[in-house]
């Protein structure tokens, strides 16, 4: 069986993808973050919602038109932020940082450019002489300079950062309707796994995967319905994937059981069960086994290898494009970072590498590629912060060769 090209394999899984329905959740505003927006906000209100000074000073009335340095004015009251302008005098006013204007007034005057002239006996301000000229409108903030009424602020498809609910709060904006997270079902095949502190016998390992897949899918965007881990049994298979549907999930994610050996059932399993295979075995390594169905009912399905790193790579990219598209996300762009060394020789395959970007003084970025690039070993990943993508059809490269750069994790950073 041919080989299926990485990219062709993830414009099919964005094919199969676009072509299920998410629904919608309402979430508080605190609860957001991360979460992709179903429907564009526009504003229902000015930010600022009023004109307000943007210095302590002077509110002075346009009656007075712009006086010159070294009038003496009368200051007929004071203003507080959060204070009712519509009770203000009609002379100069002492005002606050924040405090509405009244109508009629057009300048605010700093405190550091006027010299008091005379206070009452509470210590009141009562005049002042200017020192500096005025200029028209300054020091004001005017209603909707920032955000007007009406204006849309965040379209559709926006991914929330933390950033983004402050402000949101200012418009008065308290609940939002997000696209639900596309719920994953894990299964964990093998019968050399052991579950989280259970006893190691003869020849098993501890399940990494679960923990892997389950922290990797949630930062994609993902809700983790269900984990389930079993021996190499067509039954159990089977069985797991009616309580991964019970659960409601629109992607199932196994690992294992999908190569070439005696024990791997998965694929004709999916065949009896009357499965769509779209592809199975990339053109890529680590995790070249890798395959792509829809189920009889339209569910995903992936079925990653059992390796970890293998596994991860699955997740990470062809997993994680899945979940892109069923929230309406465009697909992820790399950063092009130089080879901080050369790659004599490599196979004709994609080759996603353990990686780490060189931040170093007075130099441009470059990426490191990891020791340790074999399937099974994870603990290079303590030292990657990225993953390198090395092209198919290039080989020999040299060093500074720019090429595609991935955070070690769904939506993390390149930068520390």
């Amino acid at each position: 069986m041919a080989l299926t090209p990485v990219d062709l394999a993830l414009a099919m899984i964005k094919r199969v993808a676009a072509l299920l329905r998410v629904p919608t959740d309402t979430v508080a505003l605190e609860d957001a973050s991360g979460r992709v927006l179903a429907t564009s906000i526009h504003s229902p209100m000015n930010l600022p919602p009023f004109d307000n000074s943007a210095m302590d000073g002077y509110a002075l009335p346009e009656s007075l038109g712009l006086p010159v340095p070294g009038s003496v004015l009368t200051v007929d009251g004071e203003l507080a932020a959060g204070a009712d302008p519509a009770a203000a005098a009609a002379g100069a006013l002492a005002i606050m940082t924040g405090a509405a204007l009244p109508p009629g007034y057009a300048n605010v005057v700093p405190v550091e450019d006027v010299e008091v002239e005379a206070r009452d006996a509470s210590g009141r301000v009562t005049q002042i002489r200017l020192l500096k000229p005025v200029r028209t409108g300054q020091h004001c903030r005017r209603a909707g300079e920032d955000i007007a009424q009406g204006q849309c602020v965040l379209a559709e498809g926006h991914r929330l950062r933390a950033s983004d609910l402050p402000i949101l709060r200012g418009i008065g904006v308290e609940q939002l309707t997000v696209r639900a997270r596309p719920r994953v079902a894990l299964l964990c095949t093998g019968a050399e796994l052991v579950a989280p502190g259970g006893t190691l016998g003869p020849g098993q390992i501890h399940d990494t995967n679960s923990l892997s897949l389950t922290l990797t899918l949630r930062a994609a965007g993902a809700e983790i319905v269900l984990v389930r881990r079993f021996g190499d049994d067509p039954d159990l298979f089977r069985m797991a994937l009616k309580d991964a549907r019970a659960a409601g999930a629109d992607l199932v994610v196994s690992t294992g059981a999908v190569s070439m050996g005696r024990y791997d059932f998965i694929p004709e399993a999916l065949r009896q069960l009357g499965a769509e295979q779209h592809f199975h075995k990339l053109a890529m390594r680590p995790g070249k086994p890798l395959l792509f169905a829809s189920l009889p009912d339209g569910t995903l399905y992936f079925g990653l290898p059992g390796n970890p790193v293998s596994s991860l790579v699955g997740a990470r990219f062809f997993v994680n494009a899945a979940i892109r598209t069923l929230l309406g996300l465009p697909a992820e762009r790399p950063r092009l970072l130089p080879l901080s060394a050369a790659v004599a020789q490599k196979p004709p395959l994609t080759m996603f590498q353990k990686a780490r970007v060189l931040h170093e003084a007075g130099e441009p970025l470059r990426v490191e590629r990891l020791a340790g690039q074999e399937s099974f070993r994870i603990a290079p990943l303590l030292e990657a912060d990225a993953w390198a993508v090395l092209p198919a059809d290039a080989e020999p490269l040299p060093a500074g060769t720019p090429v595609p750069v991935y955070p070690l994790e769904p939506g993390g950073s390149l930068f520390p």
